[in-house]
């Protein structure tokens, strides 16, 4: 069977088929830099000593730190944190953030073990980093990924700096921490927010390939997986006017084409442990089978290897953005492709997450947040502005409604902000070079631009002789 890190080869291949650079060059870019793979004892919490397995893969060092998250999963092996390191280096080309890829993966199961287990694993995967120079602000910078969180994120930065007491910098080894360990809002929703100004993008572009209107008002979408980016996706999707008429999680199904409450599947979710038996809406028993349902927007936020050769033909949707990485094999793009369907690539769509991961990085280095440097300055702009208005006019702006227009920027403002330039820069770029160089989809513009901008950083870097 295919492993993501084949998937991404073969992405690769098919966009370098495109580009005039030196083979030699092409081979570098694609390479993985470094794997290393680990094993440490950890106590259980029947006091027997289990042997954990662990990874961490850089992709390039073309800049660096290298970025990436780790992820906890029985599945994770070699391959896949390579295949997905190589997606983040790409991913960060196309946002314009200044980091190489990485990836981790740990071989526990996150949901079912304790969270003293799941603590004591982590600090023990630090040390084990830390003692190979793989993680620091300068080196190698974690984030959370599937079946890690905030809460993983705040004992990595603790045990960094429990070992480097003398960094000033620690904070900044790690991304996606919580707020009181100076996280920074947004980036808990980033990935699913970043995914539907992406999808907005892709509605407004005449030349996209498919027939659906601007804006979201009114489009059925199916969400694949409602964990953290599932979830803060489907919330704004909602708020922007879709409506959410199907929701596929690992234990069940659930459509209706009249639309689902996302909030309250949320709630039954959280409760029962999945969705299934949800008193509303049609119940199917496999989350596969859910994706095959009719739909606009059909946006994959779980797992890789969801759409395949299988049943790429029983999409309905005349768009797949995908939220999560490596959602869907290359034999079943190429049946997308052939068929109609737009897809929105995952080295684009969910880069929103390393986006804010890195004004968390560049916060944490600075040593202060962005609102405390802005947010007086610009209530003072406002207010010297609604005083003209009200001198030119003669009219008295009423006190509740001047006292809203003068308040300056919150940091999430600043960010949400700046996560929707980002998104809309680069899908102006990707877009841009297909159509300059009439490639056959978004996925190999995607490949394409990232590959050739990070060929010529070797090149001025001299790193390719």
């Amino acid at each position: 069977m295919a492993t993501l890190y084949d998937d991404f080869t073969e992405y690769f291949e098919a966009a370098a088929q495109y580009s005039e650079l030196d083979p030699r060059l092409l081979e570098q870019v694609k390479t993985c830099n470094n794997v290393y793979q680990m094993s440490f004892p950890v106590e259980d919490d029947d006091g027997d000593i289990q042997v954990i397995e662990a990874y961490r893969a850089q992709h390039s060092h073309h800049r660096l730190p290298t970025k990436g998250g780790i992820r906890y999963s029985t599945m994770v092996d070699a391959d896949e944190v390579k295949g997905l390191a190589a997606l983040m280096t790409f991913k960060c080309a196309i946002v314009d953030v200044p980091f190489g890829g990485a990836k981790g993966g740990v071989c526990i199961d996150p949901f079912t073990s304790s969270p003293e287990f799941v603590e004591r694993v982590t600090r023990r995967l630090v040390i084990e980093l830390h003692s190979h120079n793989f993680i620091g602000a300068a080196v190698d910078v974690p984030a959370p990924d599937y079946g890690t969180g905030e809460r993983e994120m705040a004992w990595i930065a603790d045990t960094y700096r429990t070992l480097n007491p003398e960094d000033i910098n620690h904070w900044s080894c790690v991304t996606g921490k919580p707020l009181s360990l100076h996280g920074i809002p947004g980036r808990r929703e980033a990935t699913g927010l970043g995914a539907v100004y992406g999808i907005n993008q892709c509605l407004a572009d005449p030349e996209a390939g498919h027939s659906l209107s601007p804006g979201l008002e009114g489009k059925r979408v199916i969400l694949q997986g409602l964990g953290n980016v599932g979830y803060h996706a489907g919330r704004e999707l909602s708020e922007q006017g879709a409506r959410i008429v199907g929701i596929a999680e690992i234990d069940a199904g659930l459509y209706d084409p009249n639309g689902l409450d996302l909030e309250d599947v949320a709630r039954h979710r959280w409760e029962h442990g999945g969705v299934a038996g949800y008193p509303a809406g049609q119940v199917f028993a496999s989350s596969l089978e859910t994706i095959e349902q009719p739909c606009d927007i059909l946006v994959p936020a779980a797992l890789e290897h969801q759409i395949t050769i299988d049943n790429a033909e029983r999409i309905q949707a005349k768009i797949v953005a995908e939220a999560a990485n490596g959602p869907t094999t290359p034999d079943a793009d190429r049946v997308l492709r052939h068929r109609g369907v737009t897809v929105i690539p995952d080295l684009y769509l969910n880069a929103g997450g390393v986006t804010v991961s890195y004004f968390e990085w560049i916060k944490n280095l600075s040593h202060v947040s962005f609102d405390r440097m802005l947010r007086r300055n610009s209530e003072m702009h406002n207010r010297r502005l609604l005083d003209t208005i009200e001198q030119q006019t003669g009219t008295r702006i009423e006190a509740s409604m001047r006292s809203k227009l003068e308040q300056g920027p919150s940091e999430r403002d600043i960010v949400y902000d700046a996560l929707a330039q980002t998104m809309t820069e680069s899908y102006d770029r990707i877009s841009s070079l297909r159509r300059e160089r009439e490639l056959p989809d978004l996925r190999t513009a995607a490949y394409l631009y990232s590959l050739e901008l990070v060929a010529q950083s070797y090149i001025e870097l001299g790193l390719f002789p």
